[in-house]
């Protein structure tokens, strides 16, 4: 059975550079930069008949290309031992509207409905029984993290297979925007 999510990829001059925040972080497991992206909805494990439904309903929604700006760094959860180091991104509309058109064709493919909240945000690495306070220092030290706004002008399917060594990430589909957005405002 495939493992699906759809996402937003990160310019590869964003992933160059943080791979070079993968500092030593005692119990963390790194996320490799070719597999650093926003989850827009992780799917999961589905039936291959589903597949199709899937392709063919997210194939139908339209948008428009917008900006994003990835800033700063924070960790879940907030409460208790810390088990995901992550990236920020400046709140958009268009990437809220995104997600939601996104969300509504997966329940129209028979997906059942996300129980979370969206909250943006990309991982960068998990962490293991990490001291609060290494979390802490590593938030510090790049708390302001800040890249200039990157246009996005498509969202993918992606499948995956986990292995020790963490996922390994298929483009299984690439769904382009019906339009162009004016320049990023910084």
């Amino acid at each position: 059975m495939p493992r699906l999510f759809v996402a937003i990829d990160l310019p590869e001059e964003i992933k160059a550079s943080l791979s070079q925040l993968s500092c030593a972080v005692p119990g963390a497991r790194w996320v490799s930069p070719s597999e650093i992206h926003l989850t827009l909805r992780f799917i999961g494990d589905v039936e291959p008949q589903t597949v199709a439904k899937i392709k063919k309903a997210l194939s139908g929604i339209q948008f428009t290309s917008f900006h994003l700006r990835v800033a700063g760094v924070g960790h879940f959860p907030p409460r208790g031992l810390p088990r995901v180091l992550w990236l920020g991104l400046e709140p958009r509309p268009e990437l809220m509207e995104l997600q939601q058109r996104i969300e509504s064709a997966l329940l129209q493919a028979g997906v059942p409905p996300e129980e979370r909240p969206f909250s943006p945000h990309i991982t960068l690495a998990r962490l293991k029984a990490t001291p609060p306070a290494a979390v802490a220092s590593f938030e510090s030290l790049h708390r302001a993290l800040d890249y200039p706004p990157f246009p996005v002008r498509e969202y993918i399917l992606y499948s995956s297979v986990l292995t020790p060594k963490g996922a390994i990430h298929r483009k299984e589909e690439i769904y382009r925007c019906s339009g162009e957005a004016a320049s990023p405002s910084r």
